[in-house]
């Protein structure tokens, strides 16, 4: 997938070093991978550094903390590296429109800087021509975004932010928007990302031409695959429980999306016995309560249909498990001709 995504076009930003490496298998080379991410460990990070070392520098790293930028700067002294082009990835304090798991952009999130803590780590790295090389701010409000408000005063301060520190230091030429373009059900209003960049032109123009960032870059990961992918289930039981009450033998282990912060993704029946479509309430097989994946209009369904549960090309089989003993189940890539191909085996137990 990740291939088939870099043959169009694209980059990858990645959070770990694994991710990184999975990049790379795809023929991604480090100029067009950017490292994010609230955990980076030392050993990312010297990964990191060693890259630039070697004359292979990443595109970027955006930085989270004051602490990481030391912990950085001081890696690539010991390193004898190159200066490493950062960003520092600023928390706008926001209110984004989407689940409160999903809103990293809200003050209180354990994501990003404030505008004074950035200071502090463009310190941390050197100053303007230290082992760090100053590249702009990074800003992401959150995910699966219901509306454009909290985005366009993310960007607003993000841009307000650039401006200050292109000021005074000439390497300052960078804005990353970040992601969060939603994937809803179509039944679901939500803004495209034709929407957010109509916000754009405003706000960039309410900036001094000579302030203005010289790159801009977006993170639109899941709004590229998540319709991309459908997870097939076998219905297990059928019973009536205040209505039909389905069981699958696919749930939080293979889409954890729904139990993990209330994700709601639909689902078709691919087989049925025919009949009117009544709301029905579909479960998982896993030994949890909270293994629901809601209700849904479904036609009458016995044991041995088959259904299929939309939207899980993103966060899915990424976030899957073998709890319960369970294996994973194989990943079959559709080609647009017809063609079927195996991308991951089935587990074994």
């Amino acid at each position: 997938m990740i291939a088939a995504v870099a043959e169009r076009g694209f980059g990858a930003n990645v959070v770990s070093r694994g991710e990184w490496a999975f990049a790379r298998r795809a023929g991604l080379p480090n100029g067009r991978i950017t490292l994010e991410g609230i955990g980076k460990t030392p050993a990312d990070l010297g990964a990191a550094v060693r890259a630039a070392r070697d004359a292979q520098p990443l595109a970027w790293i955006a930085l989270e903390s004051v602490d990481e930028a030391a912990a950085l700067a001081a890696a690539a002294r010991r390193a004898g590296a190159p200066p490493i082009d950062v960003l520092y990835r600023v928390n706008p304090d926001v209110t984004p429109e989407t689940l409160a798991g999903l809103a990293v952009g809200a003050g209180g999130s354990k994501f990003g800087m404030t505008e004074s803590e950035i200071a502090e780590a463009i310190e941390a790295g050197g100053g303007p021509a230290g082992v760090l090389r100053p590249r702009g701010i990074h800003v992401h409000v959150g995910s699966q975004l219901g509306a454009v408000d909290a985005w366009r005063e993310a960007v607003r301060k993000a841009l307000a932010l650039t401006a200050l520190w292109r000021g005074s230091i000439d390497s300052f030429d960078t804005l990353d928007l970040g992601g969060g373009f939603p994937v809803r059900p179509l039944s679901e209003p939500s803004p495209t990302p034709e929407r957010f960049a109509r916000e754009l032109p405003a706000l960039l123009d309410a900036i001094p031409p000579d302030r203005r960032p010289e790159r801009l870059a977006i993170e639109p990961g899941r709004a590229l695959v998540a319709r991309a992918g459908w997870l097939v289930a076998r219905v297990l039981h059928v019973r009536d429980r205040e209505g039909p009450q389905v069981i699958l033998d696919a749930g939080m282990t293979e889409l954890i999306r729904p139990a993990l912060y209330g994700a709601r993704h639909p689902i078709h029946a691919l087989t049925s016995r025919g009949g009117a479509e009544q709301v029905t309430h579909v479960e998982g097989p896993i030994c949890e309560s909270t293994d629901a994946l809601g209700t849904h209009d479904l036609p009458p369904l016995a044991r041995g249909d088959l259904v299929a549960i939309a939207d899980a090309g993103a966060y899915a089989a990424s976030l899957g498990s073998t709890y319960n003993g369970r294996p994973r189940p194989p990943q079959v890539l559709l080609g647009a001709d017809g063609t079927l191909t195996l991308g991951r085996r089935r587990g074994v137990i």
